[in-house]
C-alpha cells in the first residue's frame, strides 16, 4: 500500500549528508525543510510531518532536542527518527529511544532501509492523529447529542446542534429543518461559539436538496457539493464554499434534516460518518419535539372542547373569562369555568382538577357537565356542590377538585357564594380591593363541608374568580402574590372587563400551571 508523501524535517550539521537525504527523500515524493542546528529545529518543528534528527548538533545534543519535541503538546505525536555515524552502540540507540525517538538509524543507511523506515512512521504518526481526532469528534458529539435532547423548542435544538457541529469540525456550520407549520428554519453558526443566526428559506427548499442528497427511496446519506452547484440549490445561502450537505430523517414521509457544512472541515471517511450521525441525532431530536407538539395540539384541542366558547349575555352584568395553558406544561390540566343564566341572575363556577394528564381533563369534563345538569335541575348552589362531590367519589376514587359557585343577583348586588377548598374570590369597587369566601373542603372527601358566605356587588363593583396557577409560585409565598394580584387589580377597577382581564392576566407573567379566570362586573 503506498503512503502518501509528507513534510518532513532533515535536521543535521553536515551540509553533504543533508544533501544526499534529502535527494532519497524528494525523489520518494516527500517535502523536505534543512536546518543545521537544534534550535532552529525546535522553531520549525510544529510544521513536519516527521524529523529526521542527527544526534550530534553543534549547539545541542539531537537527544535533548527529541525529548524537547515529546514534551510540548503541540508536536509530542510527530514521529522523530534519529540519525547518528558515530553514536553507534547499543546503549546509544537505548538512550535515543528512551529520549522518545520513534526510530533510529545507523549510518552508513541504504535509501530503501531509510525510506522504508519514514514510511512506517509517517503510516504510525497519521493512524494515530486520525484516532485522536476521532475520539475527540465522538467526545463532543455526545456532549452536542445531550444538548439536543435537552432542548424543549425548536429553535433551541437548532442552536445546539449547529454551535456543537460548527465548533466539531472547527467550520461554519448550518443547519436546516422543517417546523410543524411547514416553515423552514436556518440555523447558522460559526466556529467560535457566537451567537447563531436564525433564518427562514424559500418553499421548496428542503425538497430540492432532499431530491439532490437522497433521491426518493433513502432516509440518510450524505454528499460532497462544489460551490456553484450549491448556490445553484439554495442561493442565498450563507456558506458561498464548497460544502458537504448530509441529510437524515427518521422514515419517509416525515420532514427531513439537513446539516451544511465548509468541506474544509472534513478530514476522511470518519469525519464524515460522523457527521451522519450527528445529523440523524438531530433528526430524532426535531421528531420527538414536533411528536410532543402534535400531542400537545390534540390535547388542548380535546381540554378546549370541554370549556365554554362563550359566556352567557346577561342583563345587567358584563363578563369576561381567560384560560391559559402553564408555559412550561406539556400536558393539559383540570383547570375549568362555566357561567350558566340562573333564573333573574347568573350561577357562576370556577375550579380545577388535580393533575397534568388527559384523565385529569377528562375528569374536569365530567365534572362540568355533571354541574350544568345539577343547575338545569334547579338545584342550590351547596346542592350542586356536593351531587359534584358524589359524583367524584363514585366514579373517580382518589382524585381531587376544587370547585368554587357565585349565584350573582344583578338587581341586588348579592353574592351567595359555595367555596369547596378552591381561592377566595377577589372583590373589586371603588373602596378597594378585598378577597372573600375563603375555606371548605376540598371535593373528593367522604366528608363535603363547603364554605358559605353572602357579599354584595355594587354598581361598577367586579368580582373577579381565579383558579391558583395565576398566583401559585414555588419560590414566593402565596400570602405574597395574593396581595400583588390584590394591589394590581385596585389600580384597574375603573377599567372596562377585557382590560381589567388583560391586566390581571400580564401581572405575573409566564405560569408554571394553567390558569382560568372569570371576570363578573355589575352594570347596574
Amino acid at each position: 500500500m503506498s503512503e502518501a508523501p509528507g513534510m518532513l524535517l532533515l535536521v543535521d550539521d553536515d551540509e553533504a549528508k543533508r544533501y544526499v537525504l534529502g535527494t532519497w527523500l524528494r525523489r520518494a515524493g516527500h517535502t523536505v525543510m534543512e536546518v543545521g542546528t537544534g534550535r532552529e529545529a525546535l522553531a520549525v518543528a510544529a510544521t513536519a510531518d516527521l524529523v529526521l534528527l542527527d544526534v550530534n548538533l553543534p549547539d545541542m545534543s539531537g537527544f535533548d532536542v527529541c525529548r524537547q519535541i515529546k514534551t510540548d503538546p503541540r508536536t509530542a505525536a510527530i514521529p522523530v527518527i534519529q540519525v547518528s555515524a558515530t553514536a553507534v552502540e547499543v546503549a546509544d540507540r537505548a538512550h535515543g529511544l528512551t529520549q522518545g525517538a520513534d526510530a533510529y538509524l545507523v549510518e552508513p543507511t541504504e535509501p530503501d532501509e531509510l525510506l522504508a523506515t519514514v514510511t512506517a512512521a509517517l503510516r504510525y504518526y497519521r493512524a494515530r492523529t486520525r484516532a485522536e481526532r476521532t475520539a475527540g469528534l465522538l467526545t463532543a458529539l455526545a456532549s452536542v447529542t445531550l444538548d439536543i435532547n435537552a432542548a424543549e423548542t425548536f429553535d433551541g435544538l437548532a442552536a445546539a446542534a449547529a454551535v456543537g457541529a460548527a465548533r466539531m469540525f472547527s467550520v461554519p456550520v448550518v443547519l436546516m429543518l422543517e417546523m410543524p407549520d411547514g416553515q423552514v428554519r436556518r440555523m447558522a453558526a460559526l466556529p467560535g461559539g457566537l451567537v447563531p443566526v436564525r433564518r427562514g428559506g424559500p418553499p421548496g427548499m428542503m425538497d430540492r436538496i432532499v431530491e439532490h442528497v437522497l433521491g426518493p427511496a433513502r432516509n440518510s446519506g450524505s454528499v460532497n457539493i462544489d460551490r456553484d452547484h450549491w448556490l445553484g440549490i439554495v442561493p442565498d445561502s450563507t456558506l458561498r464554499v464548497d460544502v458537504c450537505v448530509a441529510v437524515a430523517r427518521v422514515r419517509s414521509g416525515r420532514a427531513p434534516t439537513a446539516m451544511v457544512v465548509d468541506r474544509t472541515g472534513l478530514s476522511g471517511e470518519e469525519d464524515l460518518q460522523i457527521l451522519r450521525q450527528l445529523t440523524q441525532s438531530v433528526a430524532l431530536g426535531v421528531e420527538a419535539l414536533r411528536s410532543s407538539a402534535e400531542d400537545h395540539l390534540v390535547a388542548m384541542t380535546l381540554q378546549r372542547s370541554f370549556l365554554p366558547a362563550a359566556l352567557p349575555a346577561i342583563p345587567d352584568l358584563a363578563m369576561a373569562f381567560r384560560y391559559l395553558p402553564a408555559s412550561d406544561q406539556a400536558e393539559v390540566g383540570g383547570d375549568f369555568y362555566e357561567a350558566l343564566p340562573w333564573r333573574d341572575g347568573v350561577l357562576i363556577a370556577i375550579g380545577d382538577v388535580q393533575g397534568h394528564s388527559l384523565h385529569a381533563a377528562g375528569v374536569m369534563g365530567e365534572l362540568r357537565h355533571a354541574l350544568r345538569a345539577f343547575a338545569t335541575e334547579a338545584h342550590s348552589p351547596v346542592e350542586i356542590t356536593s351531587l359534584v362531590n358524589e359524583v367524584l367519589r363514585r366514579y373517580h376514587p382518589g382524585m381531587m377538585a376544587t370547585l368554587c359557585l357565585v349565584l350573582a343577583s344583578p338587581a341586588t348586588g348579592e353574592l351567595s357564594i359555595v367555596n369547596c377548598g378552591h381561592m377566595p374570590l377577589l372583590l373589586v369597587s371603588g373602596a378597594g380591593a378585598a378577597y372573600a369566601g375563603e375555606g371548605g373542603l376540598m371535593l373528593g372527601l367522604t366528608r363535603h363541608e363547603p364554605h358559605t358566605e353572602t357579599a354584595v356587588l355594587p354598581v361598577g363593583g367586579t368580582a373577579l374568580l381565579f383558579t391558583d396557577g395565576l398566583v401559585e409560585d414555588r419560590k414566593i409565598f402565596l400570602d405574597t402574590n395574593l396581595e400583588i394580584l390584590r394591589a394590581a387589580a385596585a389600580e384597574v377597577a375603573d377599567a372596562d372587563v377585557e382590560a381589567f382581564a388583560n391586566h390581571v392576566m400580564s401581572v405575573f407573567g409566564p405560569r408554571e400551571d394553567d390558569v382560568a379566570m372569570i371576570v363578573l362586573r355589575r352594570t347596574g
